[in-house]
């Protein structure tokens, strides 16, 4: 076999001319191409990357997000309940003051109107009492109203403290002799006798007449009050039965 040296040179010089061609039209493209190709990848691998890096962040301030608002609800639902258990406290503290109001206005709407039934019933006693005395006075001799009286007039003026005793009659103040009618003249020189002997002075007296007295003498002056009379001491009377109630309740 004989080898053609032309031939063989022409087809090598045409295999490097073809891979010229090929690497310079074909390849070079192709590897730019796919440079630009890898290029554009590796973009969007990075946007890919950035995004799923911004949504994992995103996510996770939504979860820091909710988590701050379930805390701050259970804190809102925490204070709404504190203020409406305040608000609970205070309301029936507040029942509770105005039941005690109520209760102790009750109490001393009872005490009162117990203490005017018994005032009631007292005045009535007293009126009962001052009627019954008059009837029976009546049946008695007039004099009975005064005579009776004029001895233990003349005990109450004895008790009086020396002040007032020397005050009677003082500084031309002649004391006032109180009757339930008016006294005769025999009657009120008696009265000046037992006044001047009680004294061991003479003193001036003026007379009046108080038929609410209904028996009796009272001897009035600035300085001292003598009161022995059915009045007087009904007046006692009623107030011994007010206190009486008092100390029952």
């Amino acid at each position: 076999m004989r080898i053609d040296w032309w031939t063989l040179a022409l087809q090598t010089i045409n295999a490097l001319v073809l891979i010229w061609l090929l690497a310079r039209f074909l390849f070079r493209p192709v590897a730019g191409i796919i440079a630009e190709r890898q290029k554009a990848a590796r973009a969007l691998i990075a946007d890919a990357d950035a995004a799923r890096l911004a949504a994992v962040q995103e996510r996770e301030a939504a979860t820091r997000e909710r988590q701050q608002i379930a805390a701050a609800r259970g804190e809102a639902l925490k204070a709404v309940a504190v203020e409406a258990a305040a608000q609970k406290q205070a309301l029936l503290s507040a029942a509770q003051a105005d039941a005690d109001q109520l209760r102790t206005a009750a109490v001393n709407q009872a005490a009162n109107a117990r203490v005017d039934q018994v005032a009631l019933a007292a005045e009535r006693a007293s009126r009962l009492a001052v009627d019954i005395a008059a009837k029976l006075l009546d049946r008695l001799p007039d004099g009975t109203r005064v005579s009776g009286f004029i001895d233990s007039l003349a005990t109450g003026v004895a008790q009086l403290p020396e002040a007032a005793r020397a005050g009677l009659g003082a500084h031309g103040v002649a004391p006032t002799l109180v009757a339930a009618r008016a006294l005769s003249p025999q009657e009120q020189e008696r009265c000046r006798t037992m006044l001047a002997t009680c004294l061991k002075r003479n003193v001036a007296l003026r007379f009046e007449v108080d038929p609410q007295l209904i028996a009796g003498l009272e001897l009035r002056s600035p300085h001292a009050l003598v009161r022995n009379s059915f009045s007087a001491e009904l007046a006692r009377i009623r107030e011994t039965l007010l206190d009486d109630s008092h100390a029952s309740d």
